[in-house]
Formats: C-alpha cells, sequence, structure tokens
C-alpha cells in the first residue's frame, strides 16, 4: 500500500469521525484543563454557600429540591460563562419569573400534575418573552409546585427568599470567581478582547474544521455553538451585510442617498443628472445636506452606489430612510 492510499484511507476514518460526532452531539471544543478546573471549582464554592443557606432555611429535604435548579445553573455561569443564558438578566429574571409562575400555578391550580405541566410551560414562555431564557428557571418553577408542604407553606415569598436571594449569592460567585482570570471574566461585558484588523477576509468556503478548532482554542473557555452553527450564522452575516450596499439599478434620477456614515462625515445626495440607457452609465450629483453640502461631481453608478447606504428623504427637519419594498 503506498501512501497516497493509506492517507486518503486515513483522511475517510477522520471524516467519518468527525461526522459521527456530529449526529451525536458530542461536542468537539478544545477546553484546557485549567479551564475545566477552574468551572469545577466555581460550582463547587457556589453550591456549598447555598447549602449552608438553604438547610438553615427549608431543611435538608427541600433544600435538596432548590439547590437542583441552581446547581443547573452554576454549571452555566462556570462552565459557559460567556454564554447568552448565563449572563445576570437571564439567571435572575429567568429565576424570579419562573418562581411566580410556579407558586401561582400551585395556589390556583387544584390538580398538581396539570400546575407543574402549566408551571413549566409557561415558564418557558415568560423568559422567551422577557429575553431572559435560563434553562434552570424550569426547574425552579416546578419546584414551586411540587416542592412539598414548606415550600407551599413560603407562598409567594419563596419568589423572594430564597429563589431571588440564592440567584444573587450565585451571581456574586460567579463573578468574584471569574475574576481572577482574564479571558472568563463574568459578566461577558467585562472580558476584554484585543480587536485585530483583518485584511482581506478569506471567503468562507476556505475556512476548515481546524481553523475553528483553533480559533475556539484562542478563545480558552467553552462556546455553546457548534461548528455547522457557527458557519450559518457567519454565512447569514455575510448576506445582510452585503444587503445592506445598494445597487447600480437602484440609483434614480431626483432621489436623494446617504453615506450613513456619524459625526462630520456625513453627507446626503441628490442625483440631479445621469447618463441615459447604460446600467454603469454616468451620473451627476449635488449634496444637499451635511460636509458637502452645495458641491456637485460626477461618477459612475457602481462609484455611487459603493458611496451609498441607503436612500433617504426630507422630513420637517431631518432626514428619513426609506425601506425599499421586497
Amino acid at each position: 500500500m503506498d501512501t497516497t492510499t493509506l492517507t486518503a484511507i486515513l483522511e475517510r476514518i477522520k471524516s467519518a469521525g468527525l461526522r459521527s460526532y456530529r449526529h451525536l452531539g458530542i461536542e468537539i471544543s478544545p477546553v484546557s484543563h485549567a479551564e475545566r478546573i477552574i468551572s469545577a471549582a466555581g460550582g463547587m464554592a457556589s453550591i456549598y454557600f447555598l447549602i449552608l443557606f438553604e438547610r438553615g432555611m427549608l431543611g435538608a429535604s427541600s433544600a435538596a429540591m432548590l439547590v437542583a435548579s441552581m446547581g443547573a445553573s452554576s454549571v452555566l455561569l462556570f462552565a459557559v460563562p460567556h454564554g447568552a443564558l448565563s449572563q445576570p438578566w437571564a439567571l435572575l429574571v429567568g429565576h424570579t419569573v419562573s418562581a411566580l409562575i410556579g407558586v401561582t400555578c400551585a395556589k390556583f391550580v387544584p390538580d398538581e400534575t396539570m400546575a407543574a405541566a402549566l408551571a413549566v410551560g409557561l415558564a418557558i414562555g415568560a423568559m422567551h418573552y422577557l429575553r431572559a431564557v435560563h434553562p434552570p428557571g424550569g426547574a425552579t418553577a416546578l419546584t414551586a409546585v411540587i416542592g412539598g408542604p414548606k415550600i407551599a407553606a413560603l407562598g409567594y415569598s419563596f419568589v423572594l427568599m430564597p429563589v431571588l436571594l440564592n440567584a444573587f449569592i450565585m451571581l456574586a460567585v460567579a463573578i468574584v470567581i471569574n475574576f481572577a482570570f482574564a479571558w472568563r471574566r463574568y459578566p461577558a461585558s467585562l472580558t476584554r478582547r484585543p480587536a485585530t484588523a483583518v485584511a482581506g477576509s478569506p471567503d468562507i468556503a476556505s475556512l476548515t474544521h481546524a481553523d475553528y478548532s483553533a480559533a475556539l482554542g484562542r478563545i480558552g473557555t467553552f462556546v455553546d455553538i457548534d461548528e455547522d452553527e457557527f458557519f450559518r450564522v457567519k454565512k447569514l452575516m455575510e448576506e445582510i451585510a452585503e444587503s445592506r450596499h445598494l445597487r447600480p439599478e437602484d440609483i434614480k434620477l431626483g432621489h436623494c442617498y446617504s453615506n450613513d456614515t456619524a459625526g462630520a462625515d456625513w453627507s446626503v445626495r441628490q442625483i440631479v443628472d445621469q447618463q441615459p440607457g447604460a446600467i454603469d452609465g454616468a451620473v451627476i450629483w449635488r449634496a444637499v445636506a451635511g460636509r458637502e453640502r452645495y458641491q456637485t461631481g460626477t461618477c459612475s453608478r457602481l462609484e455611487f452606489a459603493g458611496w451609498a447606504k441607503f436612500e433617504v428623504a426630507r422630513s420637517e427637519n431631518t432626514w428619513v430612510r426609506q425601506i425599499s419594498a421586497p
């Protein structure tokens, strides 16, 4: 067997292995041992403090059920600290609104099974509308219904204490522990990453699995998005960015266009004449607002479309963007 054949066989085995990983949903993000140890230590510290508090207030049995939902939160806050589901708004509001819904269902729905189902379903819907999706909130809503007589006796005070207080304790521990590590500070807004200018972004088709893995390795923390989702989002972003640019055929005589540049460079130009017939013929423009006001110029339609970001129209004392019909 020659070297070329052996290489081809190994590549096929590797490709088959990657497909199996994707079908099974096995995470292949490269995360360092240090990152895993920090995540585990953070989760351990947060739950330790919560159990001490819960036992003193609710007793061991009821506390165990509540800590189950907070344990799930600790996975998000310490294993995926930069994820959208882990951020303070999702943590605090997700648990609070879920607890509120759970208590309400427990009080006003006689059948416990129906109350439990309603609590979880309504909590999911509420978290969606409040932009505070936090999966452990579902467990909090369920606990309010089936948590036992001690939790039932708390009524709506269950929402504030222990749920909201526990969430604040979890938040404080996450901020303190993650702050010691510059690459994983929590909340995500505290993490500063150097901006690097990239000249000539490569075509998406040229990016490989190795590029994706190397990029995750530089980030250092777990990223809650798989490779296929990343490339799909990137492709959609490129399509949306491309749609922001006007085409030469969009430039019309008598219409006004803005370069959408902030500050002193902002300008509005009106097309006052054009070369008839040619799609990329010359146009004559006059600046009617902004830095270039009263200036005129001539360029091709393609050049003008490259300058203009969108069409605008005068409305009283301002310029309003015109939305083109699809």
